[in-house]
């Protein structure tokens, strides 16, 4: 029976994924096989040696301690896509908001309350105060073509903005879900230049934080409104506020909010709202539970931040086991393996090794059992990080880890 920890309420949906007859699912649980999250900071948190992989719902994944679980060849799933919708519909409303201050008009029409049939006429005087340009004939530049900047894209079409897009890693999959009528920008310079709101659907990275400064904002049209629904490190606060004081940012909305972001009055702040709907924890929760099914029973990795994508649909020999190596990418590792197998009169049915930058990640399919000394002379490699065998008849998980003794 594989173990599963959640750190978070995962939606039932996704928890139903998992049989009750192979998983055994709790909050609070000893030495788990894997482990589902959402928003948990994990960075702090003592992981045991037993985790074998970590499944995020939902995409980012900067609460999570990814290099220190890569050396350990734990495997880190995220959620791409599956609650694109939500965030895509949040991204529209921010760029009506931005256009259209409705909060601030809401609120100052609750302040007529008392004024009984003074309100109609006090209506009509005090509404030229919140006066706001339509989408229709302006310009969005979306940073980021990824699953929700595509569709941010392609709904702000509908709207008769024109739309410039920006990726340098730009997917084929990605790039065939585009509207033909989305320019594609070869540089930043040219969506700062040419934009009259710039929305930003990209990961924090050490490349992509701070990417919204004062340098960057000086290279923007007068009046620019910018929105931040991807990550709160994305923008520096100060360089906006900056902006915004002097009149250079015309409105800024963010899902972060931050303490001197909360009363400007050109600044809408959000409490995380991106994902925040029934149907996307649904999605995430779904997607994140097969995918460790996948993995756990199977040995297959799909959406790892970390692992390569490595898919088999062979199944596993009869009577055989699926070897499922992680390892760092250095030459003559897999003859390694080759030779220890073959010295222990093992024949390979099948062998799919996948790498991804210093990682790699091996499905080896034997046509024998392979006993607990083989497993642990194929640990002892010096570049392996972790080896687990998967069973054909599902009676024993044993896993052991280069540190074994």
């Amino acid at each position: 029976m594989f173990k599963i920890q959640t750190l978070n309420k995962i939606a039932a949906v996704g928890l139903n994924q998992l049989e009750r007859d192979v998983y055994e699912i709790a909050s609070d649980i000893n030495n788990p096989d894997a482990i589902l999250v959402r928003s948990a900071d994990m960075h702090s948190m003592e992981i045991s040696d037993s985790v074998k992989a970590v499944a995020r719902a939902g995409a980012g994944t900067n609460n999570i301690p990814i290099p220190e679980l890569t050396e350990k060849g734990v495997v880190v799933f995220n959620t791409p896509g599956a609650n694109a919708n939500a965030v895509k519909e949040l991204v529209i409303l921010g760029l009506l908001l931005a256009s259209r201050p409705a909060i601030s008009a809401n609120a100052w029409a609750k302040g007529l309350t008392g004024k009984g049939d003074e309100i109609p006429d006090l209506a009509e005087k005090g509404k030229s105060q919140f006066v706001g340009p339509e989408l229709k004939g302006k310009t969005l530049g979306v940073i980021g073509l990824g699953a929700i900047g595509a569709m941010v894209a392609n709904l702000a079409l509908k709207f008769g903005m024109e739309v410039i897009g920006y990726d340098p890693f730009l997917s084929v999959k990605a790039a065939l879900s585009l509207d033909h009528n989305v320019k594609i920008a070869e540089t930043l310079d040219t969506v700062f230049a040419k934009s009259d709101y710039i929305t930003i659907h990209v990961p924090q990275t050490n490349d992509t934080k701070g990417m919204i400064n004062a340098t960057t904002i000086k290279t923007m049209k007068d009046g620019v409104r910018i929105l931040n629904i991807a990550r709160g490190g994305l923008v520096n606060n100060a360089d906006i506020l900056a902006a915004l004081d002097s009149g250079k940012v015309a409105a800024f909305v963010s899902d972060f909010c931050a303490e001197e972001l909360l009363n400007h009055p050109k600044v809408i702040c959000l409490p995380h709202l991106g994902a925040s709907t029934p149907e996307a924890e649904d999605n995430c929760a779904v997607m994140a539970a097969a995918q460790l099914k996948d993995f756990l029973e199977f040995g297959n990795i799909v959406n790892s931040v970390n692992f390569p994508k490595t898919v088999t649909d062979n199944p596993i020999p009869q009577g055989g086991t699926r070897l499922c190596i992680s390892h760092k990418n250095i030459p003559d590792t897999i003859s390694k393996f080759t030779t220890i197998l073959g010295e222990a009169k093992l024949n390979i049915a099948s062998f799919i090794n996948q790498a991804r930058g210093d990682v790699a990640y091996n499905i080896i399919d034997v046509d024998g059992k392979v006993t607990d000394d083989i497993i642990a002379k194929l640990a002892a490699c010096d570049t392996v990080n972790r080896v687990r065998p998967i069973f054909a008849d599902q009676t024993v998980h044993h896993e052991a880890t280069s540190d074994d003794d």
